[in-house]
């Protein structure tokens, strides 16, 4: 489960007592999530999100996260948008930690999702990088690339555990990517982490994105490249092409790729596959056995940079098919 701080009832009814949102009619933890502590609140009004952040988070980055939202739901987006309480703030404290309240969005996530749903996720990206331009704050992306040698460095040898000569290999080919990483393409407020959980659907229809706490100022296609990689490789790892082109034509209805963002695909999408591969391999070797979450495997995302490295051209992504 994700749900890392509890809140007793006392203190919760005292949080809630500053808010106008109806008599509480039960709590749930929300299992889904690794970065903070959510749950959801019923009342005899509404559903909504509390969400505690942790320790992961850092504070000084809230303000940013919350007018990231404000805007996107503003322009119209579906996303969660943050409740004030009845003296009109949104940041609390709760249990220790900064919280908010936040909407709550109908729908689940896909694990599997189809075309037509990776067609929709790429408007919907695109609508993104369109809608957040007027957000005033700026975040630099600190898991962007410029973060993935010192972060290389923090894992040192321990990436023998995969297999003998890994530290090597990894070295040689973060290089690579960094010596091909492009410059002077379109930015601006990217998500980040828009993997499928953070995606809510009813039937094909999409009805929210969630979870804007790695939201930064980065590349546009760079936040392609991650979609690509968390939507449209099999779970047998084989990469699924009308998946893609799917998700690259719905982006590119609403708002275009320039020539030099088509090509630099292949080196987004295999960066963005190594910034998860290092962040995952550094969470596999430092989290504790008894911990509340389970680290996910890195070498997925190894199987996922090899393809990118693989490539001969966009074509393998769908592009011009």
């Amino acid at each position: 489960m994700a749900v890392y701080t509890h809140v007793d009832d006392t203190a919760l009814a005292e949080f809630l007592s500053a808010y106008d949102l109806g008599s509480l009619l039960s709590v749930t933890g929300i299992a889904e999530g690794v970065e903070n502590s959510n749950f959801l609140l019923r009342t005899d009004r509404a559903n909504y999100i509390l969400t505690l952040y942790e320790k992961r988070v850092d504070p000084q980055d809230l303000p940013f996260f919350i007018e990231v939202m404000e805007v996107l739901a503003g322009s119209g987006m579906a996303c969660p948008l943050p409740v004030p309480s009845r003296d009109g703030s949104i940041l609390q404290q709760l249990a220790g930690r900064p919280c908010a309240v936040f909407s709550f969005l109908e729908g689940r996530w896909s694990r599997y999702p189809n075309t037509k749903k990776c067609a929709a996720l790429g408007k919907t990206l695109a609508t993104i990088h369109i809608n957040a331009a007027p957000v005033t704050r700026r975040r630099e992306n600190a898991l962007g690339p410029s973060g993935w040698r010192p972060l290389l460095a923090s894992i040192g040898d321990n990436a023998e555990t995969l297999r003998p000569g890994m530290t090597d290999t990894i070295h040689q080919r973060l290089e690579s990517i960094l010596a091909n990483w492009p410059a002077d393409l379109p930015e601006g407020v990217i998500h980040a982490d828009l993997f499928p959980n953070n995606v809510h659907f009813i039937g094909d229809k999409l009805t929210g994105v969630i979870d804007f706490y790695f939201a930064c100022n980065d590349i546009f296609a760079y936040d392609l490249g991650i979609c690509l990689n968390s939507w449209c490789f099999e779970a047998d790892g084989s990469f699924n092409l009308t998946k893609s082109r799917a998700m690259l034509r719905g982006y590119t209805a609403v708002r275009p790729l320039s020539d030099a963002e088509i090509a630099a695909i292949p080196t987004l999408a295999a960066g963005s596959a190594m910034r998860f591969f290092l962040t995952r391999l550094y969470d596999w070797i430092h989290t504790p056995k008894d911990a509340l979450v389970s680290p996910k495997d890195p070498m997925e995302y190894w199987q996922i940079l090899r393809f990118h490295q693989s490539v001969s051209g966009t074509a393998a992504y769908g592009i011009g098919l």
